[in-house]
């Protein structure tokens, strides 16, 4: 079976010591997650990540601070491998606290349009568990937020 690479990238936002974090309306089973989705063709993964963030959220006022780190994460029921960018920007402008938002041009292929909710929690210990592993990279992010 021949595997296939897919490119992801996903950002952990934040807005003073919290982190932006989001569930599907219409399908809650998907869990807890952050923005991130796949990579265009010939894109690079700091464009991705803005775009991606941008689209999911609607949020204006996004600022990249930092990479964190990236990981493979393979999938052989589906004959599919997952290359992961993770980054961390920051929320400049006062967001709401809680919103909904349209995805409309899903990566994944789904229909659109799929409408997210989402909120902010606590960092470092309000944050919920996150689905298929997308918190592997918050050790990292507490770090630099540590540091200042």
């Amino acid at each position: 079976m021949t595997v296939t690479l897919k490119h992801k990238v996903y950002a952990y936002i934040t807005h003073t010591n919290r982190l932006l974090v989001f569930r599907h309306v219409d399908g809650p089973d998907a869990g807890i997650q952050v923005p991130g989705g796949t990579m265009e063709e010939g894109e690079v993964p700091e464009e991705a990540v803005m775009r991606e963030a941008f689209e999911e959220t609607g949020l204006p006022g996004l600022r990249m601070r930092a990479f964190l780190g990236d990981t493979l994460h393979a999938f052989p029921e589906y004959g599919v491998t997952h290359h992961r960018h993770f980054y961390y920007l920051v929320c400049d402008e006062a967001p709401p606290e809680r919103w909904r938002h349209d995805e409309l041009d899903p990566s994944d292929g789904s229909r659109a349009p799929i409408t997210f909710e989402f909120t902010w929690v606590p960092l470092p210990d309000g944050v919920p568990e996150l689905t298929g592993d997308l918190d592997e990279m918050l050790p990292a992010l507490f770090g630099l937020l540590k540091r200042g």
